[in-house]
């Protein structure tokens, strides 16, 4: 199987060779990292292209935003499998590329993931927010859980068949695209009980900040899909209290 990575940036300098490194040091070799650059002015391009030689495609261009970025990633993509890293984030090993196409050949899953860990920005090895996903069924969607977006490989036949990430949700497309996918289309997954991705704190997503925007298109999310759970939007906030919570257990 041919893996697709695809890594958004605006202004990555100090983190993107570290997310270029962890692809490139992967015991699985049949991956196409594509980078998708917003236009950055901080010397990115420069990091970038000292290892152009490593990556299959770069696009530096100006967007609408970081889910246009990963949808210019998507239509470029032609991996079986997807995967979205990006620059501030690093595969917590070597292996979890290979585990990932291990666990959709065995299962015969169209999507599956895992666990992340946040870390501190400076010390990828202080964690400051464990992410554990647990096993997957349809009712926790309803109760406001959700997979991490980092740690979600997608096969691309199921991006053809069920469109990409909808940019009417600035702050939540990653949610409106799960729910579309694992809820409404019933697509295959399956968890994998390990953490995948090491997410720096500071970057694009910032947990524990909820906003009331984001709520309304959690609610939206639903709504869009014809799915009626008006409470699932309320739930959501809550069920990321325990990852703080218990951090400390899960280590």
């Amino acid at each position: 199987m041919k893996i697709s990575i695809i890594t958004a940036v605006f202004n990555g300098a100090e983190t993107i060779e570290d997310c270029m490194k962890s692809v490139d040091r992967q015991t699985y070799h049949n991956i196409e990292h594509i980078i998708i650059d917003g236009g950055s002015e901080d010397g990115t391009i420069e990091v970038i292209e000292r290892y152009r030689d490593k990556i299959a495609k770069v696009i530096s261009e100006t967007d609408n935003g970081i889910y246009d970025a990963m949808n210019k990633g998507l239509r470029l993509a032609t991996g079986d499998i997807i995967g979205i890293l990006n620059s501030d984030d690093i595969y917590a090993d070597h292996a979890v590329i290979a585990d990932v196409v291990k666990c959709v050949e065995e299962r015969k899953v169209d999507t599956c993931y895992g666990d992340i860990m946040y870390v501190e920005r400076e010390d990828v090895n202080k964690v400051i927010r464990y992410w554990k996903s647990d096993d997957f069924y349809k009712e926790r969607l309803r109760r406001g859980w959700m997979p991490p977006h980092p740690a979600f490989f997608v096969k691309r036949s199921i991006y053809e068949r069920y469109g990409l990430l909808n940019l009417d949700f600035p702050l939540a497309a990653d949610y409106e695209l799960m729910i579309r996918f694992l809820y409404k289309y019933d697509v295959s997954t399956t968890y994998i009980p390990r953490v995948l991705v090491k997410m720096r704190m500071g970057g694009t997503s910032k947990p524990g900040m909820y906003t009331l925007g984001a709520i309304r298109e959690n609610y939206r999310a639903w709504k869009v899909n014809g799915l009626k759970y008006p409470i699932t939007h309320l739930l959501k906030p809550f069920s990321k209290i325990v990852q703080f919570v218990n951090k400390g257990n899960n280590l």
